[in-house]
């Protein structure tokens, strides 16, 4: 769907990739209810994912599947799967709007290949501390969860 299917009423497409490791850390209280709020407030949900690597807890991947998120494990770089997901899922023309949760620089170039392909962008960070500004900066907008 496109701007002007967008502009005639049509809702937007949206993809939510969470960088597990970066952002569920004791010194931040992310609410997955919150992330998936953020992301029906950007349109219809076409994709909710979180990434964790192998170390991930049986909780979390419980509580992730139960508020409707697929969970991806990995056992190499969880970053490098979630960047490859997100650029092929914008290049595919899946997505009209891509969130991407993670308080990591690494995200700006799939930041700003989608915004290239005209899709809207939201960075979304756990907390101030250790906040990418390069990533919110690249962004359409951005989001620091309290």
């Amino acid at each position: 769907m496109g701007l002007l299917d967008r502009l005639r009423g049509g809702s937007a497409r949206v993809g939510i990739y969470v960088d597990g490791p970066n952002v569920f850390r004791s010194e931040f209280d992310v609410d997955l209810d919150d992330l998936r709020a953020i992301a029906r407030g950007e349109g219809v949900v076409a994709v909710s994912r979180v990434y964790v690597d192998e170390n991930a807890s049986a909780g979390l991947i419980q509580a992730a599947e139960a508020r409707g998120f697929e969970v991806a494990t990995t056992s190499g770089d969880v970053d490098v799967r979630l960047a490859v997901d997100a650029v092929e899922a914008t290049a595919a023309g899946r997505l009209d709007t891509l969130v991407v949760v993670s308080r990591d620089t690494d995200f700006k170039p799939v930041v700003e290949t989608a915004a290239k392909r005209g899709v809207r962008t939201v960075a979304v960070a756990p907390g101030q501390h250790g906040r990418s500004d390069a990533l919110r900066n690249a962004a359409n907008a951005e989001i620091t969860l309290e």
